[in-house]
């Protein structure tokens, strides 16, 4: 975990903290990541200079957290590669990140009519509670899928 203090000439210090964290590829990886990160943010709330955010913050990065580990283990599995998890906490915005090794399969953005099939409501529910989210290559051969959502008991707003 780090944390730093960014500040721009003639802005207000914004504090940023830091989680990342490897886990292997498997229903047990992902569920450890995913225990893992909340732990860590509900130390961040314990901070007095954080801004406290609140229980629906919390249960909507946990079950962001959740689907994005899961959908690490199930659709970017690579024997003997591990995934990523890292969070970037700001007062205002909880940006999560997953990164696996399989570039060549990226998410594909659910319609409304994905709802009854088989797979890929998780993205529904992703699409449904983040703010933004998206998938980017990452060098040599993987993929980050990220979700931003507003930390409302900061003052941000959905």
């Amino acid at each position: 975990m780090n944390q730093e203090t960014v500040t721009a000439p003639g802005e207000p210090t914004v504090n940023t903290s830091h989680f990342r964290t490897l886990f292997p590829t498997t229903a047990r990886g992902a569920h450890s990541a995913r225990h893992a990160a909340e732990r860590w943010l509900a130390a961040q709330r314990e901070r007095p200079e954080a801004a406290t955010a609140d229980d629906d913050d919390t249960a909507t990065a946990s079950l962001l957290i959740a689907e994005l580990t899961a959908n690490a283990a199930v659709h970017g599995r690579v024997r003997g590669r591990d995934a990523r998890l890292a969070l970037t906490l700001t007062p205002t915005t909880l940006r999560i990140e997953v990164t696996d090794a399989r570039g060549d399969r990226p998410p594909v953005r659910p319609s409304e009519t994905d709802a009854d099939g088989e797979s890929g409501r998780g993205l529904l529910l992703v699409t449904s509670l983040a703010d933004a989210w998206g998938c980017e290559p990452h060098h040599p051969g993987g993929k980050t899928v990220w979700a931003e959502c507003g930390r409302r008991g900061a003052g941000a707003g959905r």
